[in-house]
């Protein structure tokens, strides 16, 4: 099978509602809010999304319902170019999120797994033209679909032995349980992304060093470690390097650690070192985290390039 670079998506999409300004509820009672609007939420969604928005060729498997969400959630993947083919179409609802969001910025979140709760059951399906074309297998989130938990590391063990390189985007685990049902997938993960909560939960300690060996011992090969506002690190052969954020006014930081992930993976396929695909990145986040929606700031490759001529590293923490 002919390879060109290119990315099978694997994760959730989300039907996201964002509700502002709720400052107080009551029940019984009609709430007037300044906004209601939707937009695409769900990490695979989202990285495929942000991966095809700067230039790569991406392959998105997720499930989504036969319903109006579903085919807006569709549409505007296919209008950024995300290849859909792999798409399964689901008899459930399309998964949901309502955000409920205060004028400080603080959210709460009502979610409606739907159609994520058929997703990725049973063995692996990585038929031939799921994989033609494609040289990297990411996942977006372990924990975002219930069945990932118990087969994602058999996903990636699978598109290992089918010659991709593979990327695995830890997410939150909401049970807790953390290396009991990543740590079978780790052997089969050639880069592993992880915030800072997630590395602590994952290894037990905040110290990024530490916590890279530990990742190491268990199979991972290596590790983007996202820090938010001071940028990110890489642990690669065995040396852990700082590449700080860019100074940026944050409006809204949801999705932003998908948007990371798909730059660095696009700069990864267009040939950039560790260390350039990392400020990539980081340029990636910060011109969405400037914007509502996780994924509405994100610019064209070329316009991503033009920003960073201009834009201030932070140099505070």
């Amino acid at each position: 099978m002919r390879k060109v670079s290119g990315v099978l998506c694997c994760g959730n999409a989300v039907f996201d509602v964002l509700v502002r300004a709720v400052d107080e509820l009551r029940w019984n009672t009609t709430c007037w809010v300044e906004q209601i609007r939707h937009t695409m939420g769900g990490n695979g969604s989202n990285t495929a999304y942000a991966l095809a928005v700067l230039g790569a060729r991406v392959r998105l498997l997720a499930w989504v319902g036969s319903d109006p969400a579903g085919q807006t959630l569709l549409a505007r993947l296919a209008a950024a170019g995300v290849d859909l083919t792999a798409v399964r179409r689901s008899q459930l609802p399309t998964a949901t999120s309502v955000s409920l969001i205060n004028r400080r910025g603080d959210r709460f979140l009502l979610h409606s797994p739907g159609a994520s709760l058929e997703a990725f059951a049973g063995p692996p399906e990585l038929t031939g033209e799921m994989l033609a074309g494609m040289t990297h297998f990411h996942l977006a989130n372990l924990f975002a679909a219930p069945n990932l938990r118990r087969h994602g590391a058999e996903w990636l063990r699978c598109a290992r032995a089918a010659g991709l390189i593979t990327s695995l985007d830890t997410g939150w685990d909401q049970d807790g349980r953390w290396m009991l049902d990543l740590g079978p997938a780790l052997p089969w993960v050639d880069l592993l992304f992880v915030n800072e909560e997630e590395t602590l939960g994952l290894t037990g300690t905040a110290d990024l060093e530490q916590a890279a060996r530990v990742l190491a011992e268990r199979g991972c090969r290596e590790v983007v470690f996202k820090l938010g506002p001071r940028g990110c690190a890489v642990w690669s052969a065995g040396r852990l390097y700082s590449v700080p954020a860019f100074d940026v006014a944050a409006t809204d930081t949801t999705g932003a650690g998908d948007c990371f992930a798909g730059a660095f993976l696009a700069a990864t396929l267009r040939g950039l070192s560790r260390w350039e695909a990392a400020r990539f990145a980081n340029a990636a986040a910060a011109l969405a985290v400037q914007q509502v929606g996780a994924t509405e700031g994100l610019r064209s490759w070329e316009e991503t390039e033009a920003w960073m001529q201009t834009a201030r590293v932070r140099t505070h923490p």
